[in-house]
């Protein structure tokens, strides 16, 4: 996502017209299944959106250098009353629950959400969002079109980074720091081939968050997501319910 970013700055897109995908999960399908972010006195008002839809909408921010200015969103909650079990998971794993283990629980928060998107370059997007997605375990997924070329990236395949081109072949390209601009080789660890992931990306985060303490430069920008960040996810979760709620456009 760093080169991403850099070809992003460097003009190689050119002017950003779209950006599009989503985030689904499949962990929550069942009525059965059950946690406390289902719970909005323990994990707030949005759950698929503020716990995944945030991720999401942080990196396309980051990695187009655009920020959002309005929003126009759609919940729904397909189970509208889930099961939640009167026992805890150590004593039943991998044994059948009679109905009477289990509790009815209204579901107030989203299973599912789609929000519309305009950015500060009058780019437009779509994002879609759904913890009821059969077969997705954690499939981050976005494609950004721009006027020279397109790229497409999903979290299942963290290794590979689709380029489209309108009139030459498409390309593809694998991590490898050999590949990659000189300034992005400081966050792979190892050589192409050898697969880097979700573990991966908190350890490099970490690395940078040490290095930037440990040069004592405290008025340098830093490379890795502040406080300032985590308060602009809120307060886009906070804009996009109250869309769903108004079921209206609102400005960010």
């Amino acid at each position: 996502m760093r080169q991403v970013k850099r070809m992003v700055e460097k003009g190689e897109f050119g002017e950003i017209f779209a950006i599009h995908g989503s985030y689904l999960q499949d962990w929550l399908f069942y009525p059965t299944d059950y946690n406390w972010r289902l719970e909005p006195g323990l994990s707030g008002r949005s759950r698929a959106i503020a716990d995944i839809g945030s991720h999401w909408i942080d990196l396309i921010e980051y990695v187009s250098g655009l920020r959002i200015v309005e929003v126009f969103a759609d919940f729904a909650t397909f189970h509208k009353t889930r099961k939640k079990p009167l026992k805890p998971v150590e004593t039943y794993a991998g044994k059948m629950l009679k109905p009477e283990d289990y509790k009815d629980v209204k579901i107030g928060t989203e299973d599912y959400a789609s929000v519309l998107l305009r950015f500060d370059n009058d780019a437009k997007g779509v994002l879609t969002v759904s913890q009821v997605a059969a077969g997705r375990k954690n499939r981050l997924y976005f494609e950004l079109d721009g006027s020279k070329k397109a790229a497409a990236w999903e979290s299942e395949k963290p290794n590979h980074l689709w380029i489209g081109r309108r009139d030459s072949s498409n390309e593809e390209l694998m991590r490898d720091p050999s590949l990659v601009y000189p300034e992005v080789r400081d966050i792979i660890s190892f050589p192409g081939g050898h697969n880097e992931g979700f573990p991966d990306t908190s350890k490099q985060m970490f690395r940078e968050i040490y290095a930037y303490i440990a040069a004592g430069d405290m008025k340098a920008v830093p490379k890795f997501p502040t406080f300032r960040d985590g308060l602009r996810e809120l307060v886009l979760c906070e804009k996009i319910l109250e869309s769903n709620k108004t079921q209206k456009w609102v400005k960010v």
